[in-house]
């Protein structure tokens, strides 16, 4: 009878096939740049803005509506509107504080923020920010960032809102 003997191989190194995983490697890179879509740049993005509500409810006053017998005018709130106009490329054309165009852009409405809601009688509790629909985000955002270092009263302003410009306002 004859033995077969086995041949012992020896044990060495794994070989790895480079060109198999080159090629997987350019596949996947290839289906993900096909496959990519960046998200849209901040200034595209078209805001959609809550109706204007206010924020606080006068001392006294009765809620809107509630008698109808009440022929008397709408108590207003202690509220500072600043309309914010944009050129059609979305960038600032014009800041108003009240009826009054603010000259210099955000460093007039900077100074105009700080003469206003300084005085002790000036009787704002809040600000509402009208905005052009056209109006980038980051614009806004800057205008949101002057109005929060304002103080009314020696505190900072807390009570901040804004609402799309109406139709009849933008020109």
């Amino acid at each position: 009878m004859s033995h077969r003997r086995k041949k012992k191989r020896h044990m060495s190194d794994v070989e790895l096939n480079l060109a198999a995983m080159l090629d997987m490697a350019f596949q996947l890179l290839c289906f993900f740049i096909l496959t990519f879509k960046p998200a849209p740049v901040e200034g595209d993005i078209i805001l959609k803005l809550p109706p204007p509500m206010p924020t606080t409810m006068q001392p006294g006053a009765k809620p809107l509506g509630g008698d109808e017998s009440d022929t008397s005018p709408v108590i207003a709130l202690e509220t500072l509107t600043i309309s914010v106009l944009s050129t059609p490329s979305g960038s600032i054309k014009a800041i108003m504080v009240g009826d009054a165009e603010v000259p210099g852009a955000l460093a007039g409405l900077d100074f105009k923020l700080k003469k206003v809601l300084g005085e002790s009688n000036a009787g704002f509790k809040q600000v509402l920010i009208q905005v052009d629909s056209r109006l980038h985000y980051d614009s806004l955002m800057q205008i949101i960032g002057v109005c929060n270092v304002q103080k009314i009263d020696g505190e900072r302003l807390s009570k901040l809102s804004f609402v799309e410009l109406p139709m009849g306002a933008v020109n």
